[in-house]
Order: C-alpha cells, then structure tokens, then sequence
C-alpha cells in the first residue's frame, strides 16, 4: 500500500507541505522510478513517509503529478506532451505546488525535472487556439484589419472575423489590444465571464480564476456581464468582471500595460508580488522566506529573462538566492 493511500491526516489541499519534505519526495520519487532502487531504499522510503504528516502529504502530491504525466512515459515525442500539459488546468488558491514536468527522455523512467506554482487557469483547449505562446513568451500579433495585439506568457485566443464583425475570444492569459478604425465592423473581445466592445481604444484582458481584469488606456470599452451588467469603461480606468458583475473600480496602474509585453515596472511594490508574476512566466517553483516578503522592490525587471530579474533583484535588496534543486528556488534575506 502506497504512504499517501496509508495517511489519515488531511488532505494536501487543504494542508500543504512544506518546502523542505517536498525537496526530499522528490528525491525519493526519482530515485524509486529510476528502476535502480534496492529492498533498503524502499524501506528507507517507507520509513520516511510513516515518520510525519508532512512527509505523507508531500509524497501524496508527488504522486498526484507523477498520475498526471504518466502518458509522458510512452508517447512518440515527450515534448510535445510536455507542451500540452503546461496549459493543463490549475487553481493556483488550491494548491501550493500544482504542475511538474516529469521525464527522462528515450528512457521510459521518470524523474522530476521541474514544479510550476500557476497564479491562474490555464485550460489544455488552449494548445488548439488560432495563436497562442509558451510560458515565459511574448508576442505581437498583427491582425487582417491592422489591429496589434501583444500576447502575454502562456496565453491563447481565438479570432474570429467576418463581413460584419471582428471578434476575439481570450482562453488563457493576458493581451494588450490596440484597435484599428472599422466603423463597418464592431470589435469584441468575449471571455468566460462576459463580452468587451471596443470604442476606438487600447486595452489590456487579463483572465484571472474567477474573473476578468480590464484595464483602459485610450478611448473607452463598453463591458457587459455574462448576466447583464453594463458600463463605460474609460481611459485611465480599470475593473473586475464576473459573470454576476462589475466590481473593483479603480484608476489603472500605467505600468500593467507593460507587463503583458514581458516587461514588470516596480514602484514601491513587496517582493512577494514580483514573485508572484515571475512564477507566470518560468517552469519550477520560487519559495520565499516571510523576512523578506515585504521589501519594497523599485525599478524595470525583464521577465521574460526570470535569472537575469533574480540575479538583479538580488544586487540591489538584501536577498540571498538559492536553488536547492534546478527547478527550485530559494529567497532568504542576506
């Protein structure tokens, strides 16, 4: 019987492991799949699950991921599999450690070669989108009327034009959108939770869990709720949609249209933050310790470059960081 069918303690959802028991399941998850494991090693194994609550929850995680990626094992090219399961569906509230990259290559064995902490859904129907980008890539998109759209780090949309209309629909991710003049055609942009109709405009979508994020830098942009709600969204304003409504009113912040071209601008803003976006935009998992969570982080990071971003972070704060493991990093105060 496997230790996580064994614990009686509480789930892994609703009580994660810590960082320290899940760097050592990992270990024994790789070396218990590489077929060179000795009777003593998974006695040791076993001992070290029966040994505590957090080891049990630790290694019931790394077993959930290793069911994930079983199909990693067999397929023609592993890679391409990889590929479909970084937009594999996540809810970043539920878990700590949601999404590992598990193979080695040709030899039908697994091991852990990278955890990926998701700050939001991604839905696998992404991979068949009409454009789309990988974690970590940005691109500018020019479409058949003239309009630009920057799509962020691992995003998706389809496009749909016609005679009379042109409509896109956000599946995953973020975008800037600069319209190009159509007065024959509306432009709209549809997402889970409601429908965006530009009015000569440039704006950014951003789909978090359970609603959208808009936020207007030129013209204006009618949101409608997918139950009815209506309102003007103009320059200099931002809002959350859901399907219920409209909420959170707010002046925009200037430098979030930066960010879905890959680049983080910081005034005055906690390291836990710049770290919570850094995770959208790099494979593995980045603990942070409470000393330094709050520092206030001021200045333009790159984060499609996330070493270049750290290693800058790390010149100018009082931070030390570490990487136990290549797909783990550590921040401790200096």
């Amino acid at each position: 019987m496997s230790a996580s069918n064994r614990s009686s303690g509480p789930s892994h959802r609703s009580n994660p492991a810590n960082d320290d028991a899940l760097e050592q399941a990992a270990d024994w998850f790789a070396l218990l799949r590489s077929g060179e494991a000795s009777a003593a090693d998974r006695a040791a194994w076993q001992a070290w699950c029966d040994t505590s609550d957090a080891h049990r929850s630790a290694w019931s995680q790394v077993e959930d991921i290793g069911r994930r990626f079983q199909p990693i094992q067999t397929t023609p090219n592993p890679r391409d599999t990889l590929g479909a399961y970084r937009l594999a569906t996540v809810n970043a509230r539920r878990r700590r450690l949601v999404l590992g990259l598990l193979t080695i290559a040709g030899t039908g064995s697994l091991g852990i070669l990278a955890w990926r902490h998701s700050p939001a859904p991604i839905w696998l129907a992404a991979k068949t989108a009409d454009h789309r980008t990988a974690m970590g890539e940005v691109r500018q998109i020019t479409l058949s009327d003239g309009t630009t759209v920057w799509l962020g780090t691992a995003s998706a949309f389809d496009e749909h034009f016609s005679t009379g209309l042109r409509r896109l629909y956000l599946r995953a991710g973020e975008m800037l959108i600069a319209t190009a003049a159509d007065s024959s055609r509306p432009f709209l942009v549809d997402t889970p939770h409601g429908r965006l109709r530009a009015l000569g405009t440039r704006f950014t979508v951003r789909l978090d869990n359970a609603d959208t994020r808009l936020a207007v830098y030129d013209g204006a942009v009618e949101a409608r709720a997918a139950e009815g709600a209506i309102n003007i969204i103009r320059a200099g304003q931002e809002v959350r949609m859901s399907k219920r409504g409209l909420t959170d009113f707010k002046p925009t912040d200037p430098a979030r249209e930066s960010s879905t071209r890959g680049l983080f601008i910081a005034q005055h803003v906690p390291l836990h933050t710049v770290m919570h976006e850094l995770e959208r935009y790099r494979m593995g998992y980045i603990s942070l310790s409470p000393d330094v969570a709050n520092l206030a982080v001021f200045g333009s990071y790159p984060m499609t470059d996330p070493d270049r971003t750290l290693a800058m972070l790390e010149s100018v704060m009082p931070i030390r960081v570490r990487r136990p493991l290549p797909w783990w990093i550590r921040i401790e105060a200096r």
